[in-house]
């Protein structure tokens, strides 16, 4: 049971915080069509604008759903600031844009929350125990919220009518608005999504964790991994390259020290790169 307490379940509670910010990333390349840069610092802003909500006397989870619609509108105004005006443009242009959008997120949160580590709970959390299977609360919440939102946006993107024009937009963007798909509303909705996502894993990277500025870069790598290895333009692809990340981080520290743990993410991209670019599940090509 060593084995499952100390490995095998943070890996799982890691690598669906990795899924959440994963199917942002995939859900950007998939519609929009380049990779999103300042995806890990909009995820730090979410989880400091939940943290200031807690202080201000907020449950955690109450304050969760306030994040992601505060972050759904920061990503829709820095579409509209900064990304809209350069569609036109090569995508490296947007890539680099977005670059600049995470040095200036960062240094909005370095600024308003300061760079000291901070906690959304003091104390030591005794684990309860499962049959011999060690889950403390906020694991537990964590992982039946990434059920609920994976399960909540597949039915959206599947069943629902923006949902399928998202669908629409991502296969063939020009067939899509002869089809009448408004692409800019499309577009729009994309950016409240993923803000909300960017915020939902920020937050439950912290909760679990610890917060600092500088948190964002640190996950950013590993959740681009995530959604290469499922398969870019995949939600399920997004989620099982985030569950494999996950457990391969905790799975490094048997022949890696624990401060290289942070590699196995960059060696997963590189591998799944060079052998099948398209991911585990057939997605799109970076």
């Amino acid at each position: 049971m060593e084995f499952i307490n100390f490995h095998l379940v943070p890996g799982i509670v890691l690598g669906s915080v990795y899924a959440v910010g994963a199917i942002g990333i995939t859900l950007v390349f998939g519609i929009l069509r380049f990779a999103h840069f300042a995806h890990g610092d909009m995820a730090t802003l979410g989880a400091f604008i939940a943290l200031a909500l807690v202080t201000a006397g907020l449950t955690p989870w109450a304050a969760l759903p306030v994040a992601m619609a505060a972050v759904a509108v920061v990503a829709i105004v820095v579409d509209k600031l900064f990304y809209d005006y350069l569609k036109a443009r090569p995508k490296i242009m947007t890539v680099m844009a977005s670059l600049g959008v995470a040095l200036m997120l960062r240094a909005v949160v370095q600024v308003v929350f300061g760079v000291d580590p901070r906690t959304y709970a003091t104390g030591i959390v005794r684990p309860d125990d499962y049959f011999g299977i060690l889950l403390r609360d906020r694991e537990l919440y964590t992982l039946a919220a990434v059920v609920l939102i994976v399960i909540g946006l597949t039915l959206f993107l599947r069943h629902s009518r923006w949902g399928k024009a998202m669908r629409a937009m991502s296969d063939n963007p020009d067939l899509a608005r002869l089809s009448g798909v408004d692409n800019r509303k499309v577009t729009m909705l994309t950016w409240a999504i993923v803000g909300a996502l960017c915020a939902a894993s920020g937050f439950m990277l912290g909760i679990n964790n610890e917060l600092h500025s500088m948190m964002g870069w640190q996950v950013l790598l590993p959740m681009f991994a995530a959604a290469i290895l499922g398969g870019v333009g995949r939600v399920e692809g997004a989620v099982l390259g985030g569950l494999i990340v996950g457990i391969a981080e905790e799975m490094s520290i048997f022949i890696l020290p624990a401060q290289y743990k942070a590699a196995t993410a960059f060696v997963l991209l590189l591998l799944i790169l060079l052998v099948r670019p398209r991911g585990l599940l057939n997605g799109k090509v970076l």
